[in-house]
């Protein structure tokens, strides 16, 4: 066999090993959590998945699955625990307000899966967050909790904190924001941008027309093919500017 093509066959055997997902198991307190981490565990930067508001679903794998073909070593939370998953948006909309309001519980969830991807082998001074709906509440949460991490972005997540009073960010933020997004206020966008500038904040939010709320998951009614491929453009010059 020729070594042009041993070495082609070996490039496409890594590159699948890369984007097989794994689980782990690990817990917050007695709550067991089921994430999924990328199967290229050596020591690279890394991308923590925060996922929507039913859980670990098929856009987080896809995402994770294409980020490792990036060179990101990825693990996707597993936010609600075993036991815990919402089975229909009804159930959703509730568990996923629990933590909105509960925001301590939430940055816990996330500061432990954080300890997940650290462990499995990414580089602890290359890490982001990004998160898809309840997922990029979750994302602009670890920045308000100055998780050690060097970028978050949210796409298509709720933007309020409620009444809480602004403090530091130190972390650079990307907000990918649907135009047509009805779960996002006039006030919202408003609160979001005051507190990003109170904080001085490397931050920028970048609008996507004739979008509603999840136009990138190719599920969803709300999907828009030509702006979810340019969200994933911007997101993919973002990891690599921080990352």
């Amino acid at each position: 066999m020729r070594p042009a093509l041993i070495l082609s066959i070996l490039v496409l055997a890594m590159n699948s090993a890369a984007q097989e997902l794994r689980p782990v198991v690990y817990s917050d307190g007695d709550q067991k959590l089921n994430g999924l981490v990328t199967a290229n565990s050596d020591v690279r930067p890394g991308v923590l998945i925060l996922p929507a508001w039913m859980g670990i679903d098929e856009e987080a794998r896809a995402a994770a699955k294409a980020l490792a073909g990036e060179g990101y070593l990825v693990f996707i939370a597993d936010i609600y625990g075993e036991g815990q998953l919402p089975q229909d948006f009804a159930a959703a909309r509730q568990a996923s307000s629990h933590y909105k309001s509960d925001f301590q519980a939430y940055q816990r969830r996330i500061a432990l899966a954080l300890e997940q991807l650290k462990a499995a082998g990414a580089d602890p001074d290359r890490i982001a967050v990004i998160g898809y709906c309840f997922g990029g509440t979750g994302a602009l949460e670890a920045a308000r909790a100055q998780l050690p991490v060097k970028g978050v972005v949210s796409i298509h997540g709720g933007l309020g904190k409620g009444e809480r009073p602004n403090g530091p960010i130190s972390t650079s933020v990307l907000i990918q924001h649907p135009q047509a997004d009805q779960s996002v206020s006039t006030a919202d966008m408003a609160s979001i941008t005051e507190e990003l500038n109170a904080a001085q904040a490397d931050w920028q939010m970048i609008t996507y027309a004739h979008c509603a709320h999840t136009f990138t998951n190719p599920a969803s009614k709300d999907y828009n093919k030509r702006m979810a491929d340019r969200a994933w453009q911007h997101l993919l010059i973002f990891l690599k500017e921080i990352l």
